[in-house]
């Protein structure tokens, strides 16, 4: 290969498409799909190394991304052939239509990508049966214990050698109006299913199945172990992550997310007609925010300026 140029690109991605974002053998994942895109275009090939494109944060089968980000090294003469419009209209031509290729740029060599500030995700409670809004003084309450630097371990699937320190940053609850949807929770990095466990904690909590002591227990005394269960991924999204040079995106629509039937209506059969439609909802939100992330710059022609 002659010389190369370390790119950097911002993806979101339908996790429910997916086996996870990860390259497997044998299975679709986001990694391995945007490698064969790239493939495909002749723009990576045997010469490229065994790992030619590497993405930020990891997810797990049914977990959505709006924004995630990666990269990848490619011929300096392919890059200063392009720009950035037509590289991501070629891509976008040719890759599943589950994932959205949002922005391209150039950046130092050494790049790393998952060296990030921060990531935020957000996980809609009331998604998941039985979910019965709780006071939101309580919640708040509730939120606060996962807030700060501490050992995760019971609140993680913990992977041999990966540290279980983890800082979380805030943990916010997702609200429509007066609605309580969800929460949002923000740190460094996160730990394999931490941001679920989290999740189903809160709920549990929510039914009365914890007490906040229980919870607290768990996060002060790491050596006990306790596991109060995972929560569904297909009510998580990856809302961003933040780089130094490369801040996270404002919000770029009103989320128009229908609440939850409710009262003596709300059997089970309507209540799950209505996860079928929320999930639809949530993925028509994503869409509007890869449209209006993805805006393609535009680039004028010499003769015409």
């Amino acid at each position: 290969m002659g010389e190369t140029v370390r790119l950097f690109f911002t993806v979101g991605y339908l996790g429910d498409a997916f086996h996870g974002s990860q390259i497997q053998p044998d299975v679709i994942t986001v990694q391995g799909e945007l490698i064969r895109v790239f493939r495909t275009l002749g723009w990576l090939n045997d010469q490229s190394g065994p790992h030619p494109l590497v993405l930020s944060s990891r997810t797990d089968a049914g977990v959505h991304v709006r924004v995630n980000g990666g990269i990848v090294d490619l011929e300096r003469t392919l890059w200063d052939a392009l720009t950035p419009r037509k590289m991501i209209r070629a891509i976008d031509d040719r890759l599943d239509p589950n994932i959205a290729f949002l922005t391209v740029r150039e950046v130092d060599a050494d790049h790393n990508p998952r060296l990030a500030l921060h990531r935020t995700y957000r996980y809609r409670l009331e998604g998941m049966e039985f979910w019965s809004p709780p006071n939101l003084n309580a919640f708040n309450s509730w939120l606060a214990m996962f807030v700060g630097t501490y050992n995760a371990t019971n609140f993680a699937r913990l992977e041999p050698g990966k540290n279980p320190m983890r800082t979380v940053l805030s943990a916010t609850p997702w609200m429509d109006g007066d609605r309580l949807m969800g929460f949002e929770i923000v740190g460094e990095a996160f730990l394999w299913n931490q941001v679920r466990r989290v999740a189903n904690a809160l709920f549990r909590l929510s039914l009365g199945e914890l007490t906040p002591d229980e919870v607290r227990k768990a996060i002060e005394h790491p050596e006990a172990p306790v596991d109060f269960g995972v929560a569904p991924p297909e009510w998580l999204t990856l809302w961003g992550v933040a780089w130094e040079d490369e801040p996270l995106p404002a919000d770029q629509t009103e989320p128009s997310l229908t609440p939850p039937p409710v009262g003596r209506s709300a059997e089970r059969t309507k209540k799950g007609r209505w996860q079928h439609a929320a999930q639809h909802e949530m993925k028509a939100m994503l869409y509007n925010e890869w449209a209006a992330l993805g805006e393609l710059p535009l680039v004028f022609r010499k003769d015409s300026q």
